[in-house]
């Protein structure tokens, strides 16, 4: 049983969005609708939803001033929008979920399986919000901090602090600065459509690095990291690390 909350300037969207919900959803019992955001904080705190869809783009107050009124955010959020620009790439990397406008029906229905599964392990959804905050305040890319789910709980770091992805089937080994290392239920796949081209690559099936980590690259096409740790790079990536590096500032 789950309460929920649309709120969206565009009342023919939030109508079309919550039929959607009463035809694929039905695990959602209760629907309601606010069009005015300047309204929608004292609404929500009236209504206590469990679940918010939120639309990013709204006059007078966006989705995300919405948010940043909050000290501690009491509900689990889904972003809608139409618009996929800087503030998406924060969203996604604070492993919030959203859905680009027009929405799929099979897209609603995944990302609401996603909130509730996040529930039922215990992730803390409040935790996560909260780093998607500090990732809309973030200036600069390499302050966005992500989000990553593990099996002891909800971790959260720098790009900058990731030293390399390990692949293990459909998991990853992220290895990080100050001898930390946490398994996600991402795959490297995944982690390459997600983390900057320019900085990490993808050097065989098996392992991405960061390529401010790497210290040497062998003849041999072996690269070495500034932890000593050696890894193979695949023939068809040679090239690609080679100019990379050569590229590298210093």
């Amino acid at each position: 049983m789950i309460k929920a909350a649309i709120i969206d300037d565009e009342l023919s969207a939030a109508n079309v969005l919550r039929l959607m919900l009463q035809r694929h959803v039905p695990e959602i019992t209760e629907i309601v609708i606010e069009t005015k955001p300047a309204k929608a904080i004292s609404f929500l705190q009236e209504y206590k939803p469990d679940l918010v869809f939120l639309d990013i783009i709204m006059p007078s107050l966006t989705g995300f001033d919405l948010l940043n009124q909050y000290d501690e955010i009491p509900f689990d959020v889904i972003f809608t929008t139409a618009h996929d620009e800087y503030a998406i790439q924060a969203i996604r990397f604070s492993a919030v979920d959203y859905l680009l406008k027009p929405i799929d029906a099979d897209e609603l229905k995944e990302a609401v399986k996603r909130v509730i599964k996040k529930k039922q392990s215990g992730h803390s959804g409040k935790q996560i919000l909260a780093n998607l905050v500090h990732n809309l305040r973030a200036k600069e890319e390499e302050d966005l901090r992500l989000t990553v789910p593990t099996s002891s709980g909800v971790v959260f770091f720098k790009m900058n602090e990731i030293i390399r992805l390990e692949g293990e089937g459909n998991y990853s080994r992220i290895i990080l600065t100050g001898n930390r290392q946490f398994v996600s239920a991402k795959t490297l796949k995944d982690f390459s459509e997600l983390l900057p081209g320019d900085v990490f690559v993808r050097i065989h099936k098996s392992y991405i690095v960061n390529k401010n980590f790497i210290i040497n690259f062998l003849k041999k096409g072996v690269v070495v990291l500034s932890d000593n740790s050696k890894f193979p790079v695949s023939r068809r990536k040679k090239s690609e690390v080679s100019n990379m590096l050569l590229k590298r500032p210093g």
